[in-house]
């Protein structure tokens, strides 16, 4: 049988000659400090990749035929060239989907959006009522969002995404975000909650308890078709019929990350020293590190399943996630920690305390009052010239000036 033949999940996993999507990080400057961002993001990098840089990725992901990027952060609007890279990526054929917190889509910046074919935009919310939003994102971010949802849908901006990560605080309000979107004719995208980045910090807090686990599958049997997860989920196979999507782990076979500073990694949920495949700057660029990288190469090995092989459910959840399992201090070819049969409970209790990886990268700022004031205020209009910003300036809003001082 050759490989053309073989199905699809199972090509997928011996990877492909360019990744279907890839996920971007612009910059790891934000205003917000999430207590679960992936990424650890807050100060800006001062090895930053350049506008230059960026576009230069973009020929690359053309000439790879890359059907679209997830451009995220930190908070990818607040770069000083970032509508720019949106119209420099769109005009040459590589579709952008950027998620926000919604801190620049002012009405004017929604009316240009909503008149693009290429763009998608993902507005991240993580409680469906301020109380239990702001508490994980920061004071003022729910106001934030729905705003920016309000500027989108006056727009006539029809299928923007809600993008939510699951916790245990709001499992139950599953319903209520699915309103939300239903009011703002958006569409909602689930997603799940990994102990990557500051969520290390937060996991055995946060994530949904095993009784939620099922609360969520079934939600998700009931209410999935009209509901995106990103493949988050496919460790809840085992309870029963998978979920739609592709049911596997796409970490350097069909996905990847590049980081502000073009470092490459397997997987936007394992930014550690140990997923590192090399960097867009080395001789080669990206396809380089896409196609020839030790690490990938090993990822797409037929891989046996360790311990997970001989359980009833693997080939529904194919061993679950490796960052979580990563973050947790279980091994790759062991089960992921929120497996459903529980033996990831069971390889948890003879974990030592303190014995995980902790993430290798952490731009978080640091203050002392404790205080994650979240500025509401929206930016000038992107038509307005902007002055550039120090790549040594690590300032998250060093570019923003809020609308009350623009003239």
């Amino acid at each position: 049988m050759t490989a053309t033949t073989l199905p699809l999940v199972e090509q997928f996993q011996l990877g492909l000659d360019a990744p279907i999507c890839l996920t971007w990080e612009l910059t790891y400057a934000c205003n917000l400090s999430c207590v679960h961002c992936l990424s650890s993001s807050g100060r800006r990098d001062p090895a930053e990749l350049t506008t230059a840089e960026c576009k230069a990725i973009i020929d690359e992901l053309e000439k790879m035929q890359v059907f679209y990027v997830n451009i995220g952060g930190g908070e990818p609007t607040v770069r000083s060239d970032f509508w720019d890279l949106v119209d420099y990526a769109t005009a040459h054929n590589v579709g952008v989907k950027f998620s926000t917190n919604g801190i620049k889509l002012s009405p004017e910046v929604a009316r240009r959006l909503a008149a693009s074919d290429y763009v998608d935009v993902q507005i991240s919310l993580d409680g469906a009522t301020a109380e239990i939003n702001d508490a994980v994102r920061g004071s003022g971010s729910y106001e934030t969002a729905l705003r920016a949802m309000q500027n989108l849908a006056d727009a006539g901006f029809a299928g923007f995404k809600i993008s939510v990560v699951m916790t245990r605080q709001n499992v139950d309000q599953l319903d209520a975000f699915k309103a939300i979107a239903d009011r703002f004719n958006a569409q909602l995208r689930i997603t799940r909650l990994r102990p990557s980045g500051r969520g290390a910090d937060v996991w055995d807090e946060l994530h949904p308890t095993a009784q939620q686990q099922r609360v969520l599958y079934d939600w998700l049997v009931a209410n999935g078709e009209g509901v995106l997860t990103g493949d988050s989920f496919f460790h809840l196979a085992a309870f029963g019929d998978a979920l739609p999507g592709l049911n596997l782990c796409g970490a350097g076979r069909v996905v990847c990350l590049i980081d502000p500073v073009g470092d490459v990694y397997a997987c936007p949920f394992a930014i550690h020293d140990t997923f590192l495949a090399g960097n867009v700057r080395s001789p080669g660029g990206f396809q380089e590190v896409w196609q020839h990288s030790e690490l990938f190469t090993d990822l797409r090995r037929p891989q046996t399943g360790g311990a997970c092989n001989s359980c009833s459910a693997f080939d529904a959840c194919r061993g679950g996630c490796m960052a979580a399992k990563f973050f947790t201090g279980l091994p790759l070819d062991g089960p992921d920690p929120e497996c459903v049969k529980g033996h990831g409970e069971l390889a948890l209790a003879g974990v030592a305390v303190g014995s995980a990886p902790r993430p290798s990268l952490d731009h978080s700022r640091r203050s002392t009052s404790g205080s994650r004031s979240v500025p509401i205020t929206l930016g000038r209009p992107r038509t307005e010239t902007r002055a550039p910003v120090s790549a040594c300036n690590e300032n998250p809003l060093a570019d923003f000036v809020p609308a009350e001082q623009s003239s």
